[in-house]
């Protein structure tokens, strides 16, 4: 998670919402990160986990991530939910909970639905006083701005 605040930071400083995202093998080891990149991208669907996903796929090579685990600093929405669930990612760790666009633990509650083909084991809360805190500043500044 650390590694992933990291990046949410970064984005702050860059301009976007700050959320970051980590894919992580069984071994540990990084395969991707990244942050939001919805402004820079001009692309709604910049988000970190998505970016994250789609970079640990392509490094490896294929489209699933069965043995890995995503670390991402907000509760992911319905969109990188539903992409979680594509990739067939193992477990998800997220830090601040978002009762306003959140699809895991809010709003449509992605992984509970029947349809759905994979659910993930998911923890969340990591860290999320942190992350909820970024957030916090980030869109205190704008609304100060």
């Amino acid at each position: 998670m650390d590694a992933a605040l990291d990046l949410a930071r970064a984005a702050a400083a860059a301009g976007e919402v700050p959320v970051g995202a980590v894919v992580v093998d069984a071994a540990g080891r990084v395969l991707a990160a990244a942050a939001n990149r919805t402004e820079a991208d001009s692309d709604p669907t910049a988000h970190a986990e998505l970016l994250a996903i789609r970079a640990a796929c392509a490094a490896r090579g294929e489209p699933r991530l069965p043995d890995c685990d995503l670390y991402v600093t907000l509760e992911p929405c319905a969109m990188c939910a539903a992409a979680i669930a594509f990739a067939r990612i193992r477990r998800v760790y997220f830090g601040a909970f978002d009762p306003k666009g959140g699809g895991v633990d809010h709003g449509p509650r992605m992984f509970d639905q029947p349809t759905l083909h994979h659910r993930p084991e998911v923890y969340g809360g990591i860290r999320a006083a942190e992350a909820a805190a970024l957030l916090k500043a980030f869109f205190a500044d704008r609304r100060d701005s």
